[in-house]
């Protein structure tokens, strides 16, 4: 699995980074969530999937 975050769409409200802060970390400087590992390891990508749902503009985008 993979994710990235479409900013386009990201409202900077950090949820996803509270969700799951192996794979989200918050950018201070940018206002933005950032992805910070490329292959989601199984035993964290229920919470990434958790984080996505929970994202209400839908910036998470999961690629199986």
């Amino acid at each position: 699995m993979k994710v990235k975050i479409d900013y386009d769409l990201c409202m900077g409200d950090r949820n996803c980074a509270k969700v799951c802060p192996q794979v989200f970390q918050y950018d201070e400087d940018q206002l933005e969530s950032k992805v910070i590992m490329e292959e989601i390891p199984a035993h964290l990508q229920d919470k990434v999937r958790q984080a996505a749902e929970e994202c209400v503009p839908g910036a998470i985008v999961i690629e199986d």
